[in-house]
């Protein structure tokens, strides 16, 4: 019966529901490594769009992401897969052993150890504790996955390490039962995890081997008014005469590079202040026919 091993019972059933989700999870896994490879086609087609001041230009922008992401078979939204589908779980379960809490009084003795009482909170606060830990370790460890590279995924990490410390004072009170659910959701997305990482594992799901990206760099946005920002030279070991030691008179790789950089970005501006006045000057042009 569900009360006399009712933390077990729990434990499995969540185990069997989560393993059926498998293929949808490595499925979406597939999906956000495509996403993750396109994006610097993704990047460069924006970077066309912010420089353009053309609205046909910008349709044709938008016309090219449009077809990249036909071409692959994913879209924008291929991250929040996983939302969607341990979302209606996760609620269906909470709802469910809610409800056992309620009607099924044989789970008062279906727990162990310190938990024996499933439908009272932990007053040694040890299993809401567990589930921001194991929380957390996913968080740490799983996250990446797919998405190597991708700048937002600092930010993601940061909001699930503050959403998994904001679980201990909030979920304090629920009853023992369901926290057996979350503990073993937990622990079998850690397992999960440290299975993908196995060489023999990704061959199996025909999954490709991790690759590191270098961070994304970040894009500026232009500024009319503001001058161009100077770039700063790294300081290199000097000589007694104030020669760098590659005797090339200070001037090093590092700084020829910084220049580089920034002649690049002075040009790129003035290319976009050269389209800015001949746009105003055809809006001009066409005011003055206008008012003839």
């Amino acid at each position: 019966s569900p009360g006399s091993t009712g933390w077990a019972s729990i434990a499995v059933t969540t185990i069997l529901i989560r393993t059926v989700t498998i293929p949808l999870l490595v499925n979406q896994l597939k999906s956000t490594m495509k996403l993750n490879a396109m994006r610097p086609e993704i990047e460069a087609i924006n970077m066309e769009m912010r420089n353009s001041m053309d609205p046909q230009s910008m349709l044709e922008g938008k016309r090219k992401l449009g077809e990249l992401f036909t071409k692959r078979g994913v879209n924008p939204l291929t991250p929040l897969k996983g939302l969607f589908i341990q979302g209606p779980i996760f609620m269906s379960f909470f709802f469910a052993i809610q409800n056992m809490v309620e009607k099924v009084p044989s789970l008062k003795g279906g727990g162990a150890y310190w938990f024996t009482d499933l439908t009272t909170p932990d007053e040694l606060y040890i299993l809401p504790v567990l589930t921001s830990v194991t929380f957390l370790a996913t968080v740490e460890l799983n996250m990446q996955e797919g998405m190597e590279g991708n700048p937002m995924l600092q930010t993601m990490k940061k909001f699930s390490r503050i959403l998994a410390l904001m679980t201990i004072p909030f979920t304090m009170h629920f009853p023992k039962a369901i926290f057996c659910y979350w503990v073993t959701a937990n622990l079998f997305s850690l397992g999960y995890g440290f299975a993908l990482r196995k060489t023999a594992v990704r061959y199996f799901l025909n999954l490709p081997e991790v690759v590191p990206q270098p961070e994304a760099a970040q894009v500026s946005t232009f500024n009319l008014f503001e001058a161009p920002k100077p770039v700063s030279a790294v300081d290199t070991p000097t000589g007694n005469n104030g020669d760098s030691p590659t005797g090339d008179n200070g001037d090093s790789p590092t700084a020829a590079n910084g220049s580089e950089q920034s002649n690049a970005e002075l040009s790129d501006r003035v290319v976009f202040l050269e389209k800015k006045i001949a746009e105003l000057e055809r809006r001009a042009k066409a005011r003055g026919e206008s008012q003839e």
